[in-house]
């Protein structure tokens, strides 16, 4: 009853009492579903303790069935939960993000014929989500929420006129002079906002052939719900809700972060929360800590959302040999605090441009000339770069997993994009394939490719080799994080039991019931002495990378050596 009154109330407060019968009608399906629904409750808080490994289903192995072959493989890395990038049917021309059918899967990611049923695709997936789980990996995928193919029926129906039932399911106007204060987040790739079509024009955000939703029609808001709902009841753990500030319009506006479009994200976790509490959310929102936080709002929206400035402010503080931007960026006056039920998710990379939105411009000169090591990775006209970790660190493996310990020990649940952990590099030929079918030179084409597992296995099979380094480096911990819940649930305190620090090493504690971790890093090209204060001989070692225990209370740090040391309280 009360989450029928949130959904009454949140659907009145966007499209008055007009559609009563349209949101009673929706309810009435989610009652008669929850009675059929066969799938297992979930811890409400899972993803605190979760460890992210993001992939491209094809690229990463070929299709499901070469996935579910390597499940094994990324547990063996330390992870615990699958992000899948964009697996439902698309033309491919943005990577997956333009949808073409919310509820079937594209066909090449099973190896099967065009053709075949959308049934057929869809038992095959439940069949790896059981394997997975059985495994113990949660799974998660996106969900474009903004906008569609524009070879979507939907679409396809839109265009037909004004008098099409489908019309309002996009914004068309007769001129392009709506949303004039809207910002283009394709620089250099799409001069407009605005797409000219058969004597009218329609909106998108994204590339041309991304038509937005219009979600002042309320059929939009439900037939979204039904999707979620949708492969919610086929047993999937979570969705990325993909470009989720951009869903509400309103002139006069940047039609960014909107009251409406909270209210939206509100509805859709009531929605889920009713038919499986901890079903995750996740706010794709690359906007400042101040703005994503709104879509936490207080636990009743998003369970979690990137931390999108954190990322760039860590590269600072490598390049630069200084702890205070990473200090900064995580000070109350960047990121405020959240409720206690939400999560941060941190990253090094993804699959697109490590994005200087957010940065300074003297912070954006120092990126782009410390990381940018090749004109072509430039996207956006310098508001972002297109490569990979190790490319971005010259394929130096204690720089890289510092970087990596860094985010492993700071709060937040952490996101491992694929190939990463292998030191996968820039893929020119991916660039150029993608290229040739787009038609648009999108330089994030470079941070996707295929990955080539004989390649792999050599290299993993040689203990020198520069894969087999980051490999173990990096799966050594994440297995011992994986052990300390302090990881995921303890606070931050920036005050340590290290005497008179220089600005090169950046370090903290995290403590959580009974455990307390000490996270050390020497950010310089010079060795460092650190004492430890004389109260402090109980900390053990938990894992380091060129640190060394010259006496008790003294220890010495190589060149970007980095420590954890644990306490028990």
């Amino acid at each position: 009853m009360q989450t029928e009154n949130t959904l009454i109330q949140l659907f009145t407060s966007l499209y008055g009492l007009q559609y009563q019968s349209l949101i009673r009608d929706f309810i009435a399906e989610l009652k008669a579903l929850k009675g059929t629904l066969d799938i297992k409750p979930t811890e409400k808080e899972w993803y605190k303790d979760a460890v992210v490994y993001s992939l491209y289903v094809d690229l990463f192995n070929k299709d499901f069935q070469g996935l579910t072959e390597k499940l094994d493989y990324i547990r063996s890395l330390g992870a615990n939960t699958l992000w899948l990038l964009p697996i439902l049917d698309s033309p491919m021309r943005d990577a997956g993000f333009d949808i073409r059918d919310y509820r079937s899967i594209r066909r090449e990611l099973f190896s099967l014929p065009a053709d075949t049923p959308a049934e057929d695709t869809r038992k095959l997936f439940r069949n790896f989500l059981d394997q997975a789980h059985d495994k113990g990996l949660r799974v998660i995928f996106d969900i474009a929420m903004n906008h569609t193919s524009n070879e979507h029926p939907w679409f396809i129906e839109s265009r037909k006129g004004p008098e099409n039932p489908y019309r309002d399911y996009y914004i068309w106007n007769k001129d392009t002079n709506l949303y004039k204060e809207t910002r283009l987040l394709f620089k250099g790739l799409c001069p407009s906002n605005w797409e000219y079509d058969n004597g009218w024009y329609f909106f998108h955000r994204f590339y041309e052939f991304q038509p937005d939703l219009n979600y002042r029609n309320p059929k939009v808001l439900i037939e979204i719900s039904r999707i979620l709902v949708f492969w919610l009841s086929q047993g999937v753990d979570g969705f990325r809700a993909d470009a989720i500030p951009f869903i509400w319009k309103e002139d006069g506006t940047d039609c960014e972060n909107l009251p409406q479009t909270h209210t939206i994200v509100k509805f859709f976790r009531a929605v889920l929360d009713f038919l499986r509490p901890g079903t995750l959310l996740l706010a794709e929102a690359c906007q400042p800590p101040k703005e994503v936080v709104k879509y936490f709002g207080e636990g009743d929206e998003c369970h979690a959302g990137y931390h999108f400035p954190l990322m760039p402010q860590i590269f600072i503080s490598v390049a630069m040999a200084d702890a205070r931007p990473v200090q900064q960026v995580l000070s109350a006056e960047v990121t405020p605090s959240i409720p206690p039920s939400c999560q941060w998710f941190t990253f090094l990379r993804l699959h697109d441009e490590l994005t200087l939105e957010m940065v300074t411009p003297d912070e954006r000169d120092i990126m782009n000339s410390h990381y940018r090591h090749d004109i072509r990775w430039n996207f956006r006209e310098g508001e972002g770069i297109s490569a990979r970790l190790a490319e971005l660190f010259k394929f130096d493996a204690q720089r890289i997993l510092q970087a990596y310990s860094i985010m492993l020990t700071l709060p937040g649940t952490p996101v491992i994009y694929y190939g990463d952990e292998l030191g996968k590099g820039n893929d020119e030929a991916w660039f150029d394939y993608m290229t040739q079918i787009t038609g648009h030179p999108d330089s994030r084409f470079y941070v996707r490719g295929p990955i080539d597992w004989q390649w792999v296995k050599d290299q993993l099979a040689n203990p020198e080799s520069f894969t087999c380094k980051m490999f173990n480096g990096l799966s050594q911990m994440l297995k011992i994080r994986n052990t300390h819940s302090l990881f995921g649930h303890g606070i931050l305190c920036w005050e340590t039991p290290l005497e008179n620090l220089p600005n090169h090493v950046l370090a903290w504690r995290r403590i959580y019931n009974g455990q307390e971790m000490l996270a050390i890093h020497n950010l310089s090209n010079q060795p460092v002495n650190i004492t430890l204060k004389s109260s402090s001989c109980s900390w053990q070692p938990g894992f380091s990378m060129g640190m060394n225990e010259t006496e008790k209370e003294i220890l010495t740090f190589e060149p970007h050596g980095f420590a954890w040391l644990f306490n028990i309280l």
